[in-house]
């Protein structure tokens, strides 16, 4: 919308038709028709915002009046599902029973669309698949581990005890969830082209612990976040492969709000809950993304 749909909007209002409005304006009546629809769309749009953002403000009231933290409906990436999901569902039956908490799991382009759509309040999602945009705030930011993990016990182990080289991982099925193109770039150049996730991953899934699973199980290599393990590393079932040039990568995971939503009080419980099980000291401050 700008000045000019404005103009021609206004000279429609004035003189009631169509073509009195165009014989103002010294423009056919199909170019005021044009000029008109942009107009009605931009119109639209920011009515349907305003629409959703009065009776967010009338929810947020009633839930304030009423003593209660509202409700939340959360997606979660795959990365941040396999770290964050139980313990933050045992975490609300245990503090917070009465509160409707429902976790929506699936690829980050669609709960990007769920989001704008108001259909999920806030996403966790590795932030590398998320595309900048103006409605969308993204923070905190964490960095959590990266790594390749096999069984213990797993060949490469025994064969390489001074460390894997990369080329002898290949020889064995990768397990990992789909990589943003970012990811993919930054493994080519520390390993060359076969470190291409294209051709490196023979076993992929958005489910985190059923590839865990599958590299427990059997001599493939799991590639991904390492504190999504942390259960099976503990009990010494899954071990870090020391790979050779050594392995030093990161995701970087984020909270994913819309600009200009009204939070209800559950989402400063849940901001907490993700500040402690991601650890404070590797959050780095919230940001606002524009084109």
């Amino acid at each position: 919308m700008n000045l000019r749909h404005l103009e021609h909007w206004l000279a429609l209002a004035e003189t009631g038709s169509f073509s009195r409005a165009a014989e103002k304006l010294h423009i056919t009546q199909s170019a005021l028709s044009r000029s008109i629809q942009p107009l009605g769309r931009s119109v639209l749009a920011r009515a349907r915002r305003i629409v959703h953002e009065a009776a967010e403000l009338k929810q947020g009231a009633a839930v304030m009046q009423q003593g209660n933290l509202g409700n939340l409906r959360l997606g979660l990436g795959s990365g941040p599902g396999a770290v964050l999901m139980t313990p933050w569902l045992v975490h609300m039956a245990r503090h917070y029973p009465g509160v409707k908490v429902s976790v929506i799991r699936g690829p980050t382009e669609l709960q990007l669309q769920q989001l704008r759509e108001r259909a999920l309040d806030a996403l966790v999602v590795d932030v590398r698949r998320v595309t900048p945009a103006s409605d969308l705030i993204i923070g905190p930011l964490y960095d959590m581990p990266a790594g390749l993990l096999v069984r213990s016990g797993h060949p490469l182990l025994v064969r390489y005890p001074d460390g894997v080289p990369f080329e002898a991982v290949v020889e064995y099925p990768v397990a990992s969830i789909p990589l943003s193109a970012e990811v993919a770039r930054m493994l080519v150049a520390r390993y060359g082209p076969r470190a291409n996730p294209n051709d490196l991953v023979s076993l992929q899934c958005e489910e985190i612990p059923s590839l865990l699973e599958a590299v427990r199980q059997t001599d493939a290599v799991y590639l991904g976040i390492v504190g999504a393990a942390r259960d099976l590393l503990a009990r010494e079932e899954l071990v870090l492969l020391p790979v050779l040039p050594r392995f030093n990568e990161s995701a970087r995971l984020g909270m994913v709000t819309l600009a200009g939503r009204t939070e209800l009080p559950v989402m400063a419980v849940f901001r907490r809950f993700v500040a402690e099980q991601m650890g404070q000291g590797n959050a780095l401050p919230e940001v606002e993304i524009n084109d």
